[in-house]
């Protein structure tokens, strides 16, 4: 799965947009358990609450991802650093660039555009046991 961001963000909003598009993809095929492997020290330490949300655009993220979690049984998040995870961009790399030797017909690839970061998408709210129309009706 691919995604193209269409709004600017910074590369650490990135980084949660594409864990979330993963976990969503592991909910999305009902599993389990599931260990999330990343090179982001940050992504990794604030979703398991070693590390402060400093940035409310963040925070959303963090939130959001502790959502999901809850629809797994076990979910493990561990950090690889950078220089460790090299094989697996590599590897990817490669596996694109190889002929696939039973036929020259390659499966196109899925490609998610994304016009606004995933934390726009949800709104919260609190019940107040008053009908939706309360507030207008009483002006």
């Amino acid at each position: 799965m691919a995604a193209k961001l269409r709004f600017d963000c910074t590369n650490n909003m990135a980084e949660y947009e594409a864990c979330i598009l993963g976990l969503k993809m592991a909910i999305d095929m009902n599993v389990h358990e599931l260990l999330v492997i990343g090179d982001s020290d940050l992504l990794i330490r604030q979703v398991q609450g070693e590390w402060v949300v400093k940035n409310p655009k963040i925070t959303t993220y963090v939130q959001h991802i502790k959502k999901m979690c809850k629809r797994f049984r076990k979910i493990e998040f561990k950090h690889t650093p950078r220089t460790q995870n090299e094989l697996a961009n590599v590897l990817a790399t490669i596996s694109s660039m190889i002929k696939h030797l039973d036929t020259s017909y390659i499966d196109p690839l899925d490609i998610e555009v994304k016009e606004q970061p995933v934390n726009c998408s949800h709104v919260e709210a609190e019940p107040d046991g008053l009908p939706w129309y309360f507030d207008i009706k009483s002006i």
